[in-house]
């Protein structure tokens, strides 16, 4: 599922599904300046909104997701079980209480030198149990938002435009990637 999970206000949404907001995407290409493969995978997807801005951008995306809504998924999956390897990057805002098994997997599914880029709660940083996850030192940049983002919750338009207390970032991670851990602010 698509989420992001510390949301406090109300019923949380089914399966954590948290949309992310296109204009937060889009900064991966005009701030973030990632260089993305020509294959993305958006194991967590949801309704689209990240893949539908990398095919805006010309990029082959796979969709997935535990369940299927409205959009036209490629596969309904349960990503945390495949076993298939994935030749291109993977670029996803998963629920935040698998963020870090979902991680682990992009980075056994993809080949040396590809990338996994989430968007994840900037606390994620803290943690004695995700510190492992860190020490691996494949974790290159962190893009903070500099003004706070929302999730939608359920994906619906208006709540992206909802003020939120949680602050974001993108988290780049490249597969056999050793050297020093960047923080940059965006937006």
């Amino acid at each position: 599922t698509n989420g992001c999970s510390n949301h406090t206000e109300g019923v949380r949404a089914d399966n954590d599904f948290y949309a992310t907001n296109p204009k937060d995407v889009e900064l991966l290409f005009d701030e973030c300046k990632i260089d993305f493969s020509q294959n993305i995978l958006e194991p967590c997807a949801g309704e689209g909104h990240i893949a539908e801005v990398f095919k805006k951008h010309g990029f082959n995306v796979t969709t997935a997701d535990l369940v299927q809504r409205t959009y036209n998924l490629d596969k309904t999956w349960d990503f945390l079980t495949q076993t298939e390897q994935f030749d291109g990057d993977i670029v996803t805002n998963p629920p935040y209480d698998l963020a870090s098994k979902c991680v682990e997997k992009s980075l056994a599914m993809i080949p040396e030198g590809h990338k996994a880029v989430m968007l994840l709660k900037l606390t994620f940083l803290e943690s004695k149990r995700r510190r492992k996850l860190f020490d691996t030192k494949q974790l290159k940049t962190v893009y903070v938002f500099s003004n706070r983002t929302g999730c939608a919750r359920w994906g619906l338009k208006e709540n992206f435009e909802k003020g939120s207390a949680v602050a974001y970032a993108w988290y780049e991670w490249v597969k056999g990637y050793n050297g020093d851990r960047v923080i940059k602010w965006i937006n």
